[in-house]
């Protein structure tokens, strides 16, 4: 969980190629498990345009599903963290985002 200071510094953002109405249902699903709702948006990227310019579709997947990705990016907007996997049931801890976010001071 964000501290205060980090709420104040950090913007989180999820990009899909999910439709915004299959998007609404996850943020939905994750109400439901956190009891609260989340406080970050989901962007719809059905054309994966943004996807591709940060080179993350995954061409092996007939789905054209992108390969799961976290950037923590600074103000400057370069990027100072990336976690890519294959699998997209592997995923960076919370603990490992947090670490990324406090090099950015």
């Amino acid at each position: 969980m964000l501290s205060d200071e980090q709420k104040r510094n950090t913007e989180l953002l999820v990009v899909s190629i999910d439709p915004k109405p299959d998007l609404q249902k996850m943020a939905d699903k994750i109400s439901r498990e956190d009891g609260r709702k989340p406080d970050f948006p989901f962007l719809s990227d059905p054309g994966h345009r943004v996807i591709d310019r940060y080179g993350l579709l995954n061409l092996d997947d007939p789905r054209g599903i992108p390969h799961p990705t976290t950037y923590v990016i600074d103000r400057r907007g370069i990027v100072r963290w990336k976690f890519t996997e294959v699998n997209y049931k592997v995923r960076p801890t919370n603990e490992m985002i947090l670490h990324a976010l406090e090099g950015l001071r």
